[in-house]
């Protein structure tokens, strides 16, 4: 059973908990410097302003806990009028406490609110939240410069650098979500044209070559009843090698674990596999070793491939040897169903420092493989991607003498010892 772990606990709790529990926090701390603790000097200790708060300030103390909390709760919803009355709430609790500006512990939920906005709403939003909070600290100066009482004037410079540093944190955090979020699009991207280029490339050559030979077993099925069953004894190959490596990209998708050594391969269900079919094992991938099985597929299907193999065939990297197989094979379906060729030649030359993979025919050259023309499928278009994101050289076109050539140029990693 898949278990997903809880979200942290900061993510659990609407963000409205958090500013309230901000004010209750400011709360507690205006409470505990207003009272001498014990071993203090008593000249040193705060004015004792929660004395004078039960003799005038009550009203004022219940207006800023009312408003705090009723921005609180409105958070979430609608975040610049739920600002305002957190705003509202420091002004009222500065009153209280017959401060003399809004201090930080007084302005902390503004501030926790002002990062929230910031991380989760667009850019003019959190900017107009912050001239509102910065605004009113100006506000509660000035009104008290006006009716001539003395201002914190170092405190409330400070206490604005604070909000501006709460908002900068939010919209960080933000851009960070913007940036994560761009690039798990860009893989999930990725990953789809990466497993529908493999589909492609399994699933074409395969439905080609049933195609061809379901045509031929059913021109010659009465009068060469022989040539039709090896017809559909290449039909049933072809079926299985493509529902094989249908399984292996699936089980690939699902993380499934390999199957154990010796395991059956993937048939039909009380059905001995079938010995023409020469399917790689489970759970492995094909490479340039099973060119010759795609040969003798194609050669089946009345197209006879030439292989002409140049330098060593040491083993290759495991990206490389499937794209180069892959190129291979839709190189070669490209011949069986468009070009109108009886044969073709592939040529595959390892070298010290690259891969060099030619597919040449004489056939009907760009007119059957269709590049570029309305209609056409995405051969070419896969090989080049394929080839591209190896950082490769691939060229495609018609031949001046006639036919079609497919170039590929892969780099290889240089070898160890």
């Amino acid at each position: 059973m898949d278990v997903t772990p809880p979200p942290p606990l900061i993510r659990r709790l609407p963000p409205g908990t958090w500013t309230a529990l901000a004010w209750i926090a400011a709360l507690a701390y205006s409470y505990v410097t207003s009272v001498r603790l014990p071993g203090e000097v008593e000249d040193l200790r705060p004015s004792p302003v929660f004395s004078e708060l039960w003799a005038g300030h009550l009203y004022s103390l219940a207006a800023a806990a009312v408003t705090t909390l009723a921005g609180s709760a409105l958070l979430g919803r609608r975040p610049l009028p739920a600002l305002a009355l957190l705003l509202a709430g420091s002004v009222f609790m500065a009153m209280a406490l017959n401060s003399t500006e809004i201090t930080f512990e007084q302005f902390l939920a503004a501030e926790v609110a002002l990062c929230h906005i910031a991380l989760t709403r667009p850019r003019r939003v959190s900017a107009a939240a912050a001239a509102l909070a910065l605004g009113t600290l100006a506000g509660y100066a000035s009104v008290r410069l006006l009716l001539g009482y003395p201002i914190g004037t170092a405190i409330e410079l400070a206490v604005g650098l604070t909000a501006v540093i709460a908002w900068l944190v939010g919209h960080s955090l933000r851009q960070s979500r913007e940036h994560a979020r761009t690039l798990n699009a860009q893989a999930v991207t990725a990953e789809r044209l990466r497993i529908a280029r493999e589909l492609h490339d399994m699933v074409a050559h395969s439905i080609g070559i049933i195609a061809i030979q379901a045509g031929a077993a059913k021109m010659v099925l009465d009068t060469r009843p022989a040539a039709a069953g090896e017809a559909l004894g290449a039909i049933e190959s072809a079926s299985r090698e493509t529902l094989a490596g249908l399984r292996r990209m699936l089980g690939a998708l699902r993380r499934a674990e390999a199957p154990a050594p010796g395991a059956a391969t993937p048939g039909a269900p009380g059905e001995p596999a079938s010995p023409t079919a020469a399917v790689p094992p489970a759970g492995s991938a094909p490479g340039l070793a099973d060119v010759e099985r795609l040969v003798a597929a194609t050669s089946a299907a009345g197209v006879h491939v030439e292989v002409r193999w140049r330098g060593d065939r040491d083993p290759l990297p495991p990206e490389i040897d499937l794209s180069a197989y892959r190129i291979v094979q839709e190189a070669v379906t490209n011949v069986v169903r468009h070009a109108g060729a009886r044969r073709c030649r592939v040529t595959i030359d390892r070298r010290d420092e690259e891969l060099s993979i030619e597919v040449v025919d004489p056939g009907c050259g760009g007119r059957g493989h269709g590049h570029g023309t309305p209609g056409a499928g995405y051969g070419i278009v896969g090989m080049r991607e394929r080839v591209g994101l190896l950082r490769g050289d691939f060229a495609a076109g018609p031949r001046p003498e006639g036919g079609f050539r497919v170039a590929v140029r892969l780099p290889l990693p240089a070898r160890v010892g």
